[in-house]
């Protein structure tokens, strides 16, 4: 088994462009628990996009380089679901007649979506954050269905001081995004993600906190246009806070 202490970071492109303090969180949480961190800068994507839209020979060039960008047996954390889920149940298709084959598997078993890791391989549900408010959680659909995860946040959220976690109806109902979904049926996607944001406004909570950016994305999106009065927060943003 790899040593739990040595972690590799796999930040997705759209945290890395788009929510870059939420991989800087990630990191101050692990750090906090002990791990001694490491980040590739030379990695990019995944390939899930080209892959979902049906462009296999892309998406193997991708996942090919990504495989590479990690060549130590060394956990490997990431901040999203989506992209887990991508590299541990779709990288089989890709790499099964490959030479990349062996490495592919040693990635599958050493990658963790963030919050499985501190729950499942640090044993951790208490990271001493404090974070002041009320709460909603959005089961993400990589996460429920694709890499299992369902209690692992709600126990490290339970830890929070000053966190009061309120359960929306219907959580585990998709927001509507689905990446290229959103663009090619967006009138269903904007329809789910209006019925997810109403769940949530329900529960009167001020924050919407889920393990997948690219869901939040989505709904925040709503949330802005109709000026509504709810933030959304990735789980690493309330654990990072409230200490140094």
């Amino acid at each position: 088994m790899p040593d739990k202490t040595k972690v590799d970071l796999f930040i997705p492109c759209f945290i890395d462009q788009i929510y870059p303090e939420t991989g800087f969180n990630m990191v101050k949480v692990l750090e906090k628990l002990g791990c001694k961190v490491n980040y590739n800068p030379a990695q990019t994507c995944c390939g899930q996009t080209a892959f979902n839209a049906g462009h296999w020979n892309d998406a193997f060039e991708v996942a090919s380089k990504f495989i590479r960008d990690f060549p130590n047996d060394n956990y490997i954390v990431c901040p999203s679901a989506s992209c887990t889920g991508m590299v541990r149940n779709y990288y089989n298709e890709l790499f099964q007649h490959s030479s990349l084959y062996n490495p592919c598997k040693q990635i599958q078993r050493n990658l963790f979506e963030f919050t499985e890791f501190l729950t499942d391989v640090l044993g951790v549900t208490d990271v001493g954050a404090t974070f002041n408010g009320t709460a909603t959680y959005h089961d993400s659909c990589s996460a429920l269905r694709e890499c299992g995860i369902k209690s692992a946040p709600r126990k490290l959220l339970a830890h929070v001081k000053g966190l009061t976690l309120i359960e929306m109806k219907d959580t585990e109902t998709c927001c509507g995004f689905g990446g290229t979904f959103a663009v090619k049926f967006e009138p269903i996607s904007v329809a789910m993600g209006e019925q997810k944001i109403q769940h949530a406004l329900d529960t009167q909570a001020e924050y919407l906190i889920s393990s997948d950016l690219s869901c939040l994305m989505h709904l925040n999106g709503y949330i802005q246009k109709n000026n509504l009065n709810l933030k959304v927060l990735h789980i690493a943003d309330v654990l990072a806070n409230g200490y140094l």
